[in-house]
């Protein structure tokens, strides 16, 4: 397996954009996929330095969508929160254009 077959991207929000201030990054993995399959493909694919990683299994959850408000059911996925050696970074997370 290579890099993309291990990391889908990244998981964006209020609360990962927070924790890259400690140095930690969250991303979007496969399913299959272990805690050393993902850090050897954070480390190939960014050129970091991986400390430690935390891996969580996101349960799947049904919604209600559209005009007849059918409900609609979101697919279960798995996300790595990586934290990186100090001084390092990921470009996808550029928090230097924010307030």
């Amino acid at each position: 397996m290579n890099a993309t077959d291990i990391i889908f991207g990244p998981l964006i929000s209020e609360k990962s954009m927070n924790e890259v201030s400690r140095n930690r990054y969250t991303f979007k993995v496969a399913k299959r996929a272990n805690k050393y399959l993902i850090k050897r493909a954070i480390e190939d694919k960014f050129k970091v330095n991986v400390i430690d990683i935390s891996t969580i299994t996101v349960k799947g959850r049904s919604l209600r969508a559209g005009v007849k408000r059918l409900e609609v059911l979101k697919q279960p996925f798995k996300k790595a929160v990586v934290t990186l050696k100090v001084g390092q970074k990921i470009g996808l997370f550029d928090t230097s254009t924010q307030k």
